[in-house]
């Protein structure tokens, strides 16, 4: 009895760290994704791609979560906030994120969040109803400067869209008004009820564009945009403008680095599947890796440049 206990005890202790090996394997269980933006809109429809194909690389599946609010940041704050570290909870950080803090009180810092990976960028674009009468941008801003106040568009607070809109107004001597709204679902249907008279948004207006409901006055890249040849960008019109908003994914502060290696090597495998490089061409969005590293650095210095944008407009709180 007392050999048969020994051998026992001793195929115990072996067996203990293959326990403790399948205890600590990840993921080992399904892993939520924060969306901060609405359902149907332009990211929520890439993202939840790049979920399902992830998913297949880490063996569980990822559930999305849509969270939408204060122009993008409620979801990744509540993950700031509340989240376990233990790479089971992500979520996407957009550059609102990177700035709300200055436009209001916030419960995390930049410092609150795990960085994982840069994942693509927005196609920018002012649009407006198919049957208006303004045939540029040039055109809407020439009666924006004649009629103060006129001129409505929609976006969120504080967006880069909003801030480029201001600066464009600004420069052009002209008074808009804007209406704010939570994302692009509410940006189109503004546009389509001529309750506004254009939008300021992510290439959510694609679709609409090319059913010929709506007309891309600009686009705010580098260079034109494939899709849409006959559109220029700020930059051809003489603004000196670029904007596209590169955005990624993180977590909560404290999550372990090789955790983050499983899930960076998971979403980069995603990121280039053929599927996904189909929904961002009709997205008409590029891939934007970028490492841990290089996204933290990016959060940061977006951070710096956008709190020089909203004080200067009177958007920053002060401290």
């Amino acid at each position: 009895m007392t050999r048969f206990r020994t051998v026992a005890a001793l195929a115990a202790l072996l067996m203990l760290p293959m326990a403790l090996l399948a205890q600590d394997a990840f993921p080992s269980r399904p892993i939520r994704l924060v969306i901060p933006w609405p359902p149907g809109g332009a990211t929520d429809i890439q993202m939840r791609v790049l979920a399902q194909l992830a998913s297949r690389h880490l063996g569980q599946p990822i559930v999305i979560e849509n969270k939408p609010g204060a122009g993008g940041t409620i979801g990744p704050a509540s993950v700031a906030a509340s989240a376990k570290p233990d790479g089971y909870t992500l979520t996407q950080l957009n550059t609102s994120v990177y700035r709300q803090m200055y436009i209001a009180k916030t419960n995390y810092t930049l410092e609150d969040f795990t960085y994982i990976m840069g994942v693509s960028a927005y196609t920018l674009g002012v649009v407006v109803r198919a049957d208006s009468p303004f045939q540029s941008l040039r055109d809407l801003f020439a009666f924006a400067r004649a009629n103060p106040g006129k001129v409505s568009y929609a976006t969120w607070p504080g967006s880069p869209m909003y801030i480029v809109m201001e600066t464009i107004a600004e420069r052009e001597g002209a008074r808009l008004l804007h209406v704010p709204t939570k994302g692009t679902a509410d940006n189109n249907a503004l546009v389509m009820g001529g309750e506004v008279t254009a939008s300021a948004d992510g290439a959510g207006w694609a679709s609409l564009v090319n059913a010929g409901k709506f007309r891309l006055l600009a686009t705010w890249g580098e260079r034109r945009s494939k899709p849409w040849p006959t559109v220029p960008t700020l930059r051809e019109l003489g603004y000196d403008i670029v904007e596209s908003s590169p955005y990624g994914i993180g977590g909560p502060r404290g999550m372990d680095p090789k955790v983050v290696k499983i899930l960076y090597d998971a979403f980069r495998k995603a990121l280039y599947e053929p599927e996904h490089l189909r929904v961002l061409e009709q997205l008409n969005q590029e891939t934007m890796e970028m490492t841990p590293e290089q996204l933290k650095a990016f959060a940061l210095r977006s951070s710096a440049q956008q709190k020089v944008q909203l004080e200067k407009f009177g958007l920053a709180i002060k401290e």
